[in-house]
């Protein structure tokens, strides 16, 4: 879905709203946090900071979530996982690059760790139950995927999942992607920080503020 940057009608909204109510169906409860991941990564080689990306459907939505997270430093949205280089934003959008939108997330693994993260990311930033689509958004661009860096990455990650089937945490399998990071090409400036500076925007109302609000509500002490 190509997502327009201007107002949109009232029957747009209700049906954005139907779709985020119908994007929580196959998830846990939004008002119940994940369990913490074990084992988790707290560390690599001793890094000062330490990146990770995430994909989840639309990059505003995820890049919110983790800039409210303490420990991050920065979270820029991009695109990840495909094979044509330096793709535009229209590129990605018409689904024939292989790309995610994806979100870049540098963080002090000092204050939060790899697994909390994880946490974040399977609790409030998305769904990891839906196939090829978040919410309204549909397409192989908004897949759920975690693109590691190193091994502790991959290890932390699909343990993680393994842990969350086997608790039964969804009532949907899990279909998020455990992939390699090979590149990741930094999005168009606009996209940079969009619920920041939009916060009005119908889409951010109805499928991406509630999402900060549910990370506020489910970790405090995470949240900033």
């Amino acid at each position: 879905m190509f997502r327009s940057f201007v107002p949109v009608s009232t029957a747009l909204l209700v049906g954005a709203a139907a779709f985020t109510m119908a994007a929580r169906a196959g998830s846990a409860t939004p008002d119940v946090s994940l369990p913490a991941p074990l084992p988790d990564v707290h560390t690599v080689h001793g890094a000062p900071v330490d990146t990770a990306v995430f994909a989840g459907g639309c990059f505003w939505g995820i890049e919110a979530v983790f800039e409210h997270v303490k420990g991050v430093q920065s979270a820029v949205s991009g695109y990840a996982g495909g094979h044509t280089a330096a793709p535009s934003y229209e590129d990605v959008s018409s689904g024939s690059t292989g790309h995610a939108e994806a979100v870049r997330v540098v963080y002090d693994p000092a204050v939060v760790s790899y697994g909390q993260l994880l946490q974040v990311f399977f609790s409030v930033a998305h769904d990891p139950t839906q196939l090829n689509h978040q919410g309204p958004d549909h397409g192989t661009q908004y897949r759920s995927a975690i693109f590691f860096r190193n091994a502790d990455q991959q290890a932390a990650a699909e343990a993680y999942v393994k842990q969350l089937t086997t608790a039964k945490i969804f009532r949907a399998p899990i279909v998020t992607q455990i992939v390699p990071l090979t590149t990741f090409n930094l999005a168009e400036g606009y996209h940079q920080d969009y619920m920041a500076h939009h916060p009005d925007q119908p889409y951010i109302v109805y499928n991406d503020a509630p999402k900060v609000e549910h990370l506020k509500k489910q970790f405090p002490a995470l949240y900033q």
